[in-house]
C-alpha cells in the first residue's frame, strides 16, 4: 500500500476536518483571524455589555455576534479566552483550549451558559467577521508581524485588541519589537500594550509598555502567548510593529537581555 495512501487514511481517521492545501496541512474550518471570531469587551472593563450593546460593538466593525458553532470553530484552532460573552440568539459562552480550575472548571471546548432570558445581563461579546481588518485574532504561523490598528497611520481611540499566538507543542515564541510609539504616560494607564506568557490575560504578565522606547526582545516559556493593546479616548500615536518567530526545540535557546 503506498505511503501516501496510508498518510491519507491516518489523517481521515484522526479528523475529517483536516486536509492538504498547497502542500501544507490545514484545518478545513480555518478562516483568517480565528475563523473570523474575536473577543470584545467594553472600554469600561470586563462584563459591561448588554445584548443590545454587544450587537452594536460588533456591527460598528462591520460584523455580527458570532454563533456558537462559529465560536466552536475558532476554539478548535486555538481561541482561548477566559471571559464569557454574548453570542447570536442571546446565548452566552466562552472558548477554552487549556483546562484550568479558574477558567472552564477543568473543561475544554465551549463553556455554554445557554440562552439568557434577561438581555440586560452584563457580559463581553464574541463578534464574527472573517473579512474584517479588526485588530487581534489567533495567530498560528511560525513567523508573522503584528501591528497596531491602521499602522503606519495612528491608531484610533478606544481600541481593545487581543492577539493570541498559538504555535506547535514544544515551540517557543520570540518577540522582536520593530517600531513602538504609544501614548507616553508614566504609569502606562492611558494607552498600552501588555504581553502575557500564557493563553490569556489572567496570568503570566511579562510587562506593560507605552511611550516610544523599543522594548527588549521577549522569549516565551511555552508555545502560547497573548498580547493585549488598549487605547483610551484622548491622545493617539503611530503604534507598533512586532515580529514574532517560532523557536523550534532543536534550536539553541538564547537568553535575551531585558
Amino acid at each position: 500500500m503506498p505511503l501516501s495512501f496510508l498518510f491519507f487514511i491516518l489523517l481521515w481517521h484522526e479528523s475529517d476536518t483536516w486536509g492538504l492545501k498547497n502542500g501544507i496541512l490545514h484545518n478545513s474550518i480555518w478562516l483568517e483571524q480565528a475563523a473570523g471570531v474575536y473577543h470584545r469587551e467594553s472600554r469600561k472593563g470586563k462584563y459591561q455589555l448588554t445584548l443590545k450593546e454587544a450587537n452594536v460593538v460588533c456591527q460598528y466593525e462591520g460584523g455580527t455576534l458570532a454563533t456558537i458553532n462559529q465560536l466552536a470553530a475558532a476554539q478548535r484552532i486555538g481561541l482561548h479566552v477566559c471571559a464569557a460573552g454574548w453570542l447570536a440568539g442571546g446565548k452566552v459562552g466562552y472558548p477554552i483550549v487549556k483546562p484550568g480550575t479558574k477558567c472552564g472548571h477543568g473543561q475544554t471546548g465551549i463553556i455554554n451558559y445557554g440562552y439568557r432570558v434577561n438581555k440586560t445581563e452584563l457580559w463581553d461579546a464574541y463578534c464574527y467577521n472573517p473579512h474584517a481588518k479588526q485588530c487581534g485574532g489567533v495567530l498560528t504561523d511560525p513567523e508573522r508581524i503584528i501591528q497596531s490598528p491602521d499602522y503606519p497611520d495612528e491608531y484610533e481611540h478606544q481600541q481593545i485588541c487581543y492577539w493570541h499566538i498559538r504555535l506547535k507543542y514544544k515551540q517557543r515564541i520570540h518577540l522582536h519589537f520593530l517600531e513602538f510609539d504609544v501614548e507616553d504616560d508614566p504609569s502606562c494607564l492611558s494607552d498600552y500594550l501588555e504581553v502575557y506568557d500564557s493563553y490569556d490575560d489572567l496570568l503570566g504578565l511579562v510587562g506593560r509598555f507605552c511611550g516610544n522606547k523599543l522594548p527588549s526582545d521577549i522569549i516565551s516559556t511555552g508555545n502560547v502567548m497573548t498580547l493585549k493593546f488598549l487605547s483610551d479616548s484622548s491622545i493617539t500615536a503611530k503604534g507598533f510593529q512586532i515580529l514574532y518567530t517560532a523557536i523550534n526545540p532543536s534550536d539553541p535557546f538564547s537568553t535575551v537581555a531585558t
